[in-house]
């Protein structure tokens, strides 16, 4: 069995709400996106954002605008909708039901 493809799968499992949670703090561009996910070590590559990005914005979950930039072409900065917000919400509900099970099994184990 290999660890780093188990742990791989977690992170993926949870990216989504990660975007989700970096872009409701404030419009993100894609480099930032990546740049907040490897600081909190959720290792990913851009080739993994940008469809889950399109996705997103497919479902109405987010939106995007141009920039002009000074260093360069326009950028596309994201930002979440009202419907985003709402799925966000959901998705923490989840997330805190998910830890607290984990957590009482993990605390059952080590007992």
């Amino acid at each position: 069995m290999n660890i780093e493809n188990t742990q791989a799968q977690m992170r993926k499992g949870i990216l989504e709400y990660c975007i989700l949670l970096i872009i409701s703090q404030q419009d993100a561009y894609v480099p930032d996106i990546i740049s907040k996910l490897k600081a909190s070590k959720m290792i990913v590559v851009e080739g993994t954002i940008y469809p889950l990005l399109t996705r997103l914005k497919n479902t109405g979950l987010l939106s995007y605008r141009w920039e002009e930039s000074q260093q360069g072409p326009p950028r596309k900065y994201y930002s979440i909708t009202e419907q985003g917000r709402g799925f966000l919400k959901e998705l923490e509900n989840s997330w805190d039901e998910l830890t607290s099970a984990v957590n009482s099994i993990k605390e059952n184990h080590n007992n």
